[in-house]
């Protein structure tokens, strides 16, 4: 991961396709188990694609240039994802369509989420009066939002584990309220103090004590929608590709739903 985030632009992406195939891949097996159903390879291939190249679209739109190779190579992508899926979806004995629409979901949860991550990285200038007060490198808003959920998991783990007593919810039966509460709080506060008095980013400060808040609360929930879909297929994790953590999704779920929402916080009030 931090390889991934800190190196260069190429790693990044790199870090990001790896997350966004292996998410894709859990997500399809999730809903094949709760609708009880088995897409065909080409199908599952072909949203793979389709994902792939709309999230190498969303990450170009960081950049002002014209038609370069990379938007053609991602167009032809996206051109085979939709020759797949039409050819899986001819071949599949699918029953309803409940499950197609519901896998399709996959686009907006995870494409679209790891696309707009990937515009984030970029450089930023902050002006105070018309001048520029802070140049924020590359990897600046990524690194805040990966931290912000490390710390966030971490410190609601603890104070539930030490005081944690009122279930949130039996979607997910060891998160607690005090720990949900208690996670947010301090990590905002940390997020603050370290920003503020370590790596004095000033009046950015602020900005990142938001930016914790949102992902905080965020995460929080996108931690309880993937639980929801284990429970539904009726399976404790969504993957086994990392021993005690579980699959992509387990490590990656609070991440796919904060994204939107610090982009949203970032682009229309920074």
């Amino acid at each position: 991961m931090l390889a991934g985030l800190l190196i260069n632009r190429w790693t990044f992406l790199i870090l990001f396709s790896v997350i966004h195939f292996g998410c894709w891949w859990e997500y399809l097996k999730l809903i094949e188990k709760i609708h009880q159903v088995a897409f065909h390879k080409y199908f599952k291939l072909g949203l793979l694609l389709v994902g792939y190249g709309l999230m190498g679209w969303i990450a170009l739109l960081s950049y002002d240039r014209r038609f370069s190779f990379a938007e053609f190579l991602f167009s032809i992508i996206i051109f085979c994802g939709f020759i797949s899926l039409i050819v899986g979806f001819s071949k599949g004995q699918a029953k309803s369509l409940k499950p197609f629409r519901f896998a399709t979901l996959g686009l907006f949860y995870i494409s679209l989420s790891l696309g707009l991550m990937i515009t984030l990285y970029r450089e930023y200038h902050t002006r105070t009066y018309g001048t520029t007060a802070f140049i924020a490198p590359v990897n600046f808003f990524p690194l805040a939002i990966i931290a912000s959920l490390w710390i966030n998991d971490t410190m609601a783990y603890i104070i539930g584990s030490l005081i944690g007593k009122t279930q949130m919810s039996r979607i997910s039966p060891k998160k607690t309220w005090e720990g949900t509460i208690g996670g947010i709080i301090l990590t905002v506060s940390v997020i603050f103090l370290l920003s503020r008095y370590i790596f004095h980013y000033g009046i950015l400060s602020y900005a990142l004590m938001i930016i914790a808040l949102i992902v905080s609360i965020t995460g929080t929930l996108g931690d309880l929608l993937e639980s929801k879909l284990k429970r539904m297929a009726g399976v404790k994790d969504s993957g086994h590709i990392m021993p005690g953590h579980g699959g992509f999704l387990d490590r990656f779920d609070s991440l796919l739903v904060a994204i939107p929402f610090v982009w949203l916080y970032v682009y229309f009030f920074m």
